[in-house]
């Protein structure tokens, strides 16, 4: 599980375009801590874990490799940046499908 978790934040934190320093700063800890995390020589706490996927907008049971499914939470949009959201994800769908 500590390689899965490890795997994931470091997908997750790339996948924002954020370096280490800024999640690290965003959480309020170290970035070697935010380092020992992605190289599997740490895991985080409950309570990191619970920010982490506040700030990834997806589930601690996808952190913690519980669930494979990526979500994205989009309470913390407001409705017209969800609205935004569903366009972007209704365009790709399309273009995946070649019906655009």
């Amino acid at each position: 599980m500590v390689i899965i978790t490890a795997d994931r934040i470091k997908g997750l934190r790339e996948l924002s375009q954020m370096t280490q320093k800024e999640l690290a700063i965003k959480l309020n800890v170290t970035r070697s801590s935010v380092n020992a995390w992605e190289m599997g020589i740490s895991i985080p706490s409950t309570q990191k874990i619970v920010e982490l996927a506040l700030i990834f907008h997806t589930s601690t049971d996808y952190i913690l490799g519980l669930d494979d499914k990526v979500t994205l939470d989009l309470n913390a949009y407001a409705e017209d940046e969800q609205s935004l959201i569903y366009q972007l994800s209704s365009y790709f769908d399309k273009a995946k499908s070649g019906k655009q």
